[in-house]
């Protein structure tokens, strides 16, 4: 669980880690709407276009709930289609289990909701499906191929706490042993690493020979290495005379300073990487440092009220099993969290409810009303308990 919770929050780390400054540091160096070259200054976008189209591969990062980043990708998709068709696109939001869901997605044979239930949205993204569909609605209109890039959870997991050999070859999703981290990496979160709670540490003593830290880091280049396969797969596999454009879709934290895929990709024999992200007006110029992406474009930053969930979230990823669901990762800052609800629980019952199926759980809690109390009967250590989900009122 240790490495679930910190993964959770490495994206956004990654994406917002600020040196602290003296002075005020201008929030005006990438402009709404203007691509920007890091250390080199503003560019157009004709000419961004012009060298991406010539990659093997785009990464276009996100933070996964700003409406404004989903729009962005859209609009790069269609700059990139425009000039090369012949298009790949894969998504970290799908693990590769679900890829026979978006095959028929892609071939017209399922609607927006069988779609999102066959993938399972709600119980492995669970994030508003509406911030991502005008992207999956391009692919299917222009018959762009999806991939999944994803793996299990419970294999990062794994890794995170038994090394990679620590698992079996025939659970490892066919996922080779990651490129070791550059030394900027394990530099860049360390400190991130360190200002979470560590059993049986106190934070100073942490150093990067820590065998915890050496896990963590581990799985995280897992979750890396396994997407950057995904993409370097499409690369290759194609049969037509001109290869695909390969562009993958995922959180900033895996695209930021070539720390994650594009590194993960160049030990796969892929050197054309083109990294992409866009740029939050409220960001630092202290972090707009030469290396942290190819380009990236000016867009307003995230507000929660942009776009509300259509559903309430409790804040969990689970798996069914042992009577019940089994809770594999709580959010932070989540209803869950709140509620104490923690790793390896088993929900049994809410409301009354008996948990017997993964759309039980859904179910339930999107029926929930705003400013009510949940009671969610749990097993936990073999003992059976009661934790009490509060949902907060709407702020209107």
């Amino acid at each position: 669980m240790t490495f679930l919770l910190l993964s959770l929050c490495v994206n956004t780390a990654l994406a917002n880690a600020i040196t602290p400054a003296k002075k005020p540091v201008p929030k005006d160096c990438v402009p709404l709407g203007d691509w920007v070259v890091p250390g080199l200054g503003k560019t157009s976008q004709q000419e961004i276009i012009a060298r991406a189209v010539k990659a093997a591969v785009v990464l276009l990062g996100e933070t996964h709930v700003n409406a404004d980043h989903h729009r962005w990708q859209l609009q790069t998709l269609v700059a990139l289609h425009a000039v090369r068709p012949n298009m790949v696109i894969g998504f970290e939001m799908f693990p590769r289990r679900v890829q026979a869901a978006l095959d028929k997605w892609i071939a017209g044979e399922l609607g927006e909701k069988e779609f999102l239930r066959a993938a399972e949205w709600d119980r492995v993204w669970n994030t508003d499906a509406n911030l991502y569909l005008p992207l999956f609605h391009f692919a299917r209109m222009n018959r762009i191929p999806m991939l999944a890039l994803n793996i299990e959870t419970k294999l990062r997991h794994q890794v995170a706490e038994k090394g990679f050999y620590g698992v079996p070859l025939e659970e490892r999703e066919g996922v080779t042993r990651p490129a070791e981290p550059s030394q900027a990496y394990m530099d860049f979160l360390l400190p991130i690493y360190k200002q979470h709670d560590r059993k049986d540490k106190k934070a100073g003593e942490i150093t990067q020979d820590d065998p915890d830290f050496r896990r963590f880091i581990g799985g995280q280049q897992l979750w890396d290495r396994a997407m950057a396969q995904v993409l370097q797969q499409a690369t290759i596999e194609s049969t037509d005379p001109e290869k695909p454009l390969v562009v993958g879709v995922m959180g900033a934290g895996h695209v930021l300073h070539g720390f994650g895929v594009t590194h993960q990709l160049h030990d796969l024999g892929v050197q054309n990487v083109i990294a992409l992200l866009p740029w939050d007006s409220s960001k630092s110029c202290k972090q707009l440092v030469e290396g942290v992406a190819d380009a990236v474009f000016g867009v307003l930053p995230h507000v929660s009220e942009s776009f509300r969930p259509q559903f309430q979230r409790l804040g969990i990823r689970y798996e069914m099993g042992r009577g019940g669901a089994v809770v594999l990762q709580v959010e932070k800052n989540s209803i869950a969290e709140a509620a104490e609800l923690m790793a390896s629980d088993v929900i049994l019952e809410m409301a009354g409810v008996p948990i017997k199926a993964t759309e039980d759980v859904i179910n339930v809690v999107k029926r929930q009303a705003s400013g009510t109390w949940l009671p969610i009967k749990i097993k936990r250590d073999g003992i059976e308990m009661l934790v009490i989900a509060k949902f907060p009122a709407l702020n209107l």
